[in-house]
């Protein structure tokens, strides 16, 4: 058994050390690395599974991104991922657990839309996440166009144009 707990409850180096088991230490090169910067992750998003015995099974964090774009604005959006399960609990369940949490949350407060790269036929299947509105988006380092997804959380179609990055600070 386990529970969704908000992944400030877990120790920082808990999560660097399922993130490694789960991706390799080279994972910080990857272009979602480069998308969110150095931006911390959202509490009021994040999420991790722990087993009974207080074990990190798995981990789902979430990120203030936007797109940048040629005049210099932005659109706010939330970069969700990495899904991170340890290995021995991967097939269980645990990270489409979480993607339910998240997705159901951010549906609850009307979040900014979310976007991830992953795979289409398996995040548009079950939460409805498609590439469809983000053909305009660039990223800052390779990715397979058709693995740029999308989900509005209110029903208003995901466009626009630019560069997926750190969100800005709003100008006071």
């Amino acid at each position: 058994m386990s529970r969704i707990v908000p992944l400030n409850n877990v120790p920082p180096q808990d999560v660097e050390h399922l993130l490694d088991a789960a991706f390799g230490p080279d994972r910080r090169q990857r272009t979602a690395y480069l998308i969110r910067g150095d931006m911390p992750w959202l509490t009021d998003l994040s999420v991790a599974t722990l087993t009974d015995e207080g074990q990190l099974a798995g981990s789902l964090q979430c990120w203030p991104v936007a797109l940048t774009h040629d005049d210099g604005t932005q659109t706010p959006l939330i970069m969700v991922g990495p899904v991170a399960v340890a290995p021995d609990f991967q097939g269980t369940g645990i990270g489409r657990a979480m993607m339910d949490a998240v997705v159901a949350a951010a549906r609850e407060r009307m979040t900014e839309p979310l976007m991830m790269i992953g795979d289409p036929e398996y995040y548009g299947r079950f939460w409805g996440f498609r590439a469809e509105g983000t053909a305009g988006w660039n990223c800052p380092g390779p990715y397979e166009p058709r693995r740029l997804l999308a989900l509005t959380v209110n029903g208003d179609p995901v466009t626009g144009e630019g560069m997926l990055g750190p969100r800005r600070a709003p100008l006071a």
